[in-house]
């Protein structure tokens, strides 16, 4: 059976339309979906549980949540690296396992929380990786692929950082040419773990910048990753609050961002506040100081 045509999409490097297989066009519904999804490691307490989610097109998404509340483990299902024990996860309407992986990194981008080059290359080889799906081992690079990796680097701010050795980079400039690659792919999502992790808060903000306007331009999918709840409540279209593998709240910043959900789920006291742009924050409060003890007789 011919694979379906994905709407809004640009020629492959070989001059034919971009197909991928699934069962519907990523205009149509999610580009990711999880539907029920359970995921365990071992015979443990589900590390994510009946969890539901949907990012389309045009959408920015925002996981938040503690440490170990299953953020992680969502993005690893909707890739298709694990299993679900129940349920689904959907990457453009087909089950994510059943992709083949480089159909599914010609339609989705992935920045993952951590990584280092491995051997000595320049920006410009860094990002012509993300055009190795489309050529596999063997096929050398045509004008479409060369097109693509300069489009990439200039939507990514890093044009003219091509010939600098990846090394000599700093952290936000390396996170902006991952960013890069991953738009070297082509994609319909962008899935980033953690993306602004040790940036500071000019690269941090710049980084948002480039992911908001991505999906408003672009009109890719994004689903990101944050511990960082106020960066990620003035960027996102909506927050997915988790806590213990499951979902606490899907909503926008203004209806996911309540002071006694927060405190809950975080195990601390919070207060919202309201920024003159409209925007909610999310403050830590300091607890009472403890009475001092009753003096030894």
């Amino acid at each position: 059976m011919d694979e379906p045509v994905i709407p809004g999409q640009g020629e492959s490097s070989t001059g034919g339309a971009k197909n991928v297989s699934g069962s519907m066009s990523a205009s149509a519904g999610a580009v990711f979906e999880l539907s029920g999804a359970t995921v365990r490691y071992g015979p443990l307490t589900p590390a994510v549980d009946a969890v539901s989610l949907r990012v389309r097109r045009g959408e920015c998404v925002a996981l938040v949540g503690p440490n170990g509340a299953g953020k992680t483990t969502v993005l690893r299902a909707l890739l298709g690296l694990v299993p679900c024990a129940s349920g689904r996860a959907l990457a453009l309407g087909r089950d994510a396992r059943a992709w083949p992986r480089d159909a599914l990194a010609r339609v989705v981008g992935v920045v993952a929380q951590r990584e280092e080059p491995a051997f000595p290359i320049t920006v410009r080889e860094a990002v012509e990786m993300g055009r190795y799906a489309h050529l596999g081992a063997w096929r050398a690079m045509g004008p479409a692929d060369r097109e693509a990796i300069a489009r990439a680097m200039r939507r990514a701010d890093v044009a003219s950082l091509e010939d600098r050795w990846v090394a000599t980079l700093s952290g936000g400039e390396w996170q902006r040419v991952r960013i890069a690659r991953a738009l070297a792919q082509e994609p319909l999502g962008l899935v980033l773990d953690e993306p602004t992790a040790s940036l500071d808060l000019k690269h941090e903000m710049e980084l948002f910048e480039l992911i908001a306007d991505l999906v408003r331009h672009d009109h890719l999918a994004a689903l990101v990753v944050s511990h960082h709840i106020n960066v990620a409540a003035r960027f996102a279209d909506r927050l997915v609050l988790l806590a213990g593998g499951r979902v606490v709240a899907d909503d926008t910043p203004e209806r996911v961002l309540e002071p006694a959900r927060l405190a809950a789920v975080f195990n601390w006291p919070v207060a919202v506040h309201r920024l003159p742009d409209g925007s909610l924050q999310l403050y830590p409060e300091r607890r009472p100081p403890r009475a001092p003890e009753a003096p030894t007789p």
